[in-house]
């Protein structure tokens, strides 16, 4: 979900700062203005200036051999801020803090569910909506830890540009044991990102920053509070959504919901926050460890 965005840049040895005092258009092919380029995809006006990322769509079944299903509309924000960060020999670069809310909405009323009547087992589940605090990024430098410029996918179309990022994912499952070279149980999925920006604000360096579009999908398991246990098949999530210029623009229901049960999440982490990220499986395991500690001895 928008969780920390890592956009490679094309660049060279040095990277410049901030945008120029004097207003100027940034040029793709200049390392330094690409790295430019990337960092006001990410962060807000300056260092240490809050941004928001707004994105909503809908979540579908993906089961073989039947339709897909419409299980919920999602309403997500991603507030995050910049950072700078210097290294001796990769430069001057940025680092990005963040966190991130997802809610599942009723397909039919739109509001936000607090429990949800699993169609595939006929029992009713309570609805955990992503929290995930936080989502931060590695550095982004000028120069990769191998010592070799990164690279950017960048294309221009008119007056657009067009970003695309993949990120495929591939890791030890939080919830599962400690066999799964043998029994598998690795979780599987990807996230995809193409960002589109009006070409003029985004090159021209007497705007602040920029204010990209960007659609989201992801190919995943089920989600743990679905109690999907072993059933095949998966989720699809599909959203599109832009970086805002404040806070307020935030639908409603986001900033009602934020109001009543999230009130973190109207600012980003500390600049310095060296907390382990968080996903949609450690929150949920953190949930379920702590609902165990809880209980009455049997």
């Amino acid at each position: 979900m928008l969780p920390a965005l890592r956009i490679n840049v094309f660049i060279a040895a040095l990277a410049l700062s901030a945008s120029p005092a004097v207003a100027r258009q940034l040029d793709p092919t200049v390392p330094a203005d690409a790295f430019e380029i990337s960092k006001r995809v990410q962060c807000g006006t300056a260092d240490g200036t809050p941004a928001v990322y707004q994105f909503g769509g809908k979540v579908y079944s993906r089961v073989a051999g039947e339709p897909d299903r419409l299980l919920f509309l999602a309403e997500g924000m991603n507030v995050r801020q910049c950072v700078a960060v210097t290294d001796p020999v990769r430069g001057k670069g940025y680092r990005l803090v963040s966190r991130e809310l997802l809610f599942y909405l009723d397909p039919v009323t739109g509001e936000v569910l607090r429990e949800w009547k699993n169609p595939f087992t006929g029992e009713t589940v309570e609805v955990m909506h992503v929290h995930n605090d936080p989502v931060n990024s590695k550095p982004n430098f000028p120069i990769g830890a191998d010592g070799k410029p990164a690279t950017v996918n960048l294309k221009r179309q008119g007056r657009y540009l067009f970003m695309p990022l993949e990120a495929p994912l591939f890791y030890t499952n939080p919830l599962a044991g400690d066999y799964q070279d043998y029994v598998g149980g690795n979780y599987h999925a990807m996230e995809i990102f193409n960002f589109f920006m009006d070409a003029g604000e985004m090159l021209d360096t007497k705007n602040a920053t920029a204010h990209p579009g960007v659609s989201w999908q992801r190919i995943s398991y089920w989600l743990p509070w679905m109690k999907m246990r072993s059933r095949d098949g998966g989720l699809v999530f599909t959203a599109m959504g832009s970086k805002l210029h404040s806070f307020d623009e935030l639908p409603k229901v986001t900033k009602d919901e934020i109001a009543r049960n999230y009130p973190i999440y109207t600012t980003p982490p500390p600049g310095d926050d060296a907390r382990p990220n968080d996903t949609t499986w450690t929150v949920f395991k953190r949930r379920i460890d702590n609902m165990k500690a809880a209980a009455p001895p049997k």
